[in-house]
């Protein structure tokens, strides 16, 4: 199975940044697809943004646009997530995750359609 690590997270203000990384090693995932998840104390997991490996077309939740952008290093099988303008509500342990192939039963914004999951890292947003 593909491992993945994320690393980048960590405390920061209201109103600023951090950038999480997911690194894969392991089988390759060149035809599907990297997606980021996130699960605060007491709430379910929910979709963050994914990110299709080939194509590079992006897919994001609501509560995220405009201040979260997703993108690839095809040759590294890296993925970032660059997360700007963080509310205290942002505050969750953030998980990537890969899906090998794109099938057509996938649907890209649910946690289960996915093959592999990292153990995430902590952002918390203080205010």
């Amino acid at each position: 199975q593909v491992q993945l690590v994320e690393s980048g997270g960590g405390l920061v203000q209201a109103g600023g940044s951090l950038r999480l990384s997911c690194a894969a090693s392991g089988r390759t995932f060149s035809s599907g697809a990297m997606g980021w998840f996130r699960q605060a104390p007491g709430k379910e997991r929910e979709f963050v943004a994914a990110i299709t490996w080939n194509s590079g077309n992006t897919y994001y939740a609501d509560f995220v646009k405009g201040r979260f952008t997703i993108s690839r290093d095809n040759a590294k099988n890296t993925g970032t997530l660059q997360m700007n303008s963080l509310k205290p509500e942002d505050t969750a342990a953030y998980y990537c995750a890969t899906k090998r192939a794109l099938l057509r039963t996938l649907d890209i914004r649910v946690g289960a359609d996915y093959d592999d999951w990292g153990q995430g890292t902590q952002v918390t947003v203080s205010s």
